[in-house]
């Protein structure tokens, strides 16, 4: 939106994962003054999404929004490089998309691509440590997935040694008081509601010109304050924040 993205088009995955997201998002471009033009609700596991993409390209929005995942995100994104959507100045942006998935499609065909993680292995020094321990072992960058349950384990542990014990309670209640600070986010935390909040970065797919290395697919554009980005626990509406 304050790149002057302010007209979208959603792709979404008819269920209720893809609606909840085409609505948030929904909610946020309107917020911000923009204006959605058009949706259109595919099935699950869709192969072709043609007619879709055409219709998106044809609506001349700025942004075409894929609301999906997995397989459905991967065949969305490769047919509209087939259509040339990107090349014609509009912008993919998608919702859930993993530096995995960036990888298997390869840069010829993601290259300009918009996404939001909350982890790149090249972001910092730390996350860099630890992309080059995890490439060691397996020959591939860990994504936001594998980074995140990893941050995940070792704050329990740090939780279960700050309590002394194994108690759920103790350890729940440790776990919304330690800070997390490590390779996976700075200065995130979790809040009342079991949470856990951390800056997220929007980031561009580079051009194969761009990439100096196996998995340099990503460059950095703004970042979003976890605060801004995550609503708080009250207004999740969680038992738990009672």
């Amino acid at each position: 939106m304050k790149s002057g993205g302010d007209t979208w088009f959603f792709v979404t995955v008819n269920y209720a994962f893809g609606r909840a997201l085409e609505k948030d998002t929904s909610d946020i471009v309107k917020a911000a003054g923009g204006k959605v033009i058009d949706s259109v609700r595919t099935p699950l596991n869709t192969s072709d999404f043609s007619s879709v993409l055409l219709g998106a390209q044809h609506s001349n929005a700025k942004i075409i929004g894929l609301a999906n995942a997995g397989a459905d995100a991967v065949n969305s994104i490769k047919q509209a490089a087939e259509f040339h959507i990107i090349g014609g100045g509009q912008r993919l942006a998608a919702m859930l998309l993993t530096a995995a998935e960036v990888n298997g499609l390869g840069l010829e065909v993601a290259q300009g691509l918009v996404l939001t993680e909350s982890y790149c292995w090249d972001l910092n020094d730390r996350a860099r440590e630890f992309g080059e321990k995890y490439y060691k072992r397996t020959g591939r960058m860990p994504n936001i997935v594998q980074a995140g349950a990893y941050s995940a384990t070792l704050q329990y542990l740090k939780a279960v040694k700050a309590a002394g014990t194994k108690d759920a309670d103790a350890v729940a209640k440790k776990l919304k008081e330690l800070p997390v600070n490590d390779a996976y986010a700075a200065n995130g935390h979790v809040q009342a509601n079991g949470r856990m909040v951390s800056d997220l970065y929007l980031f561009q797919v580079k051009k194969p010109e761009e990439s100096k290395r196996d998995w340099d697919y990503c460059k950095l554009l703004p970042t979003v304050p976890g605060e801004t980005a995550y609503p708080t626990a009250a207004e999740s509406r969680c038992p738990l924040t009672k």
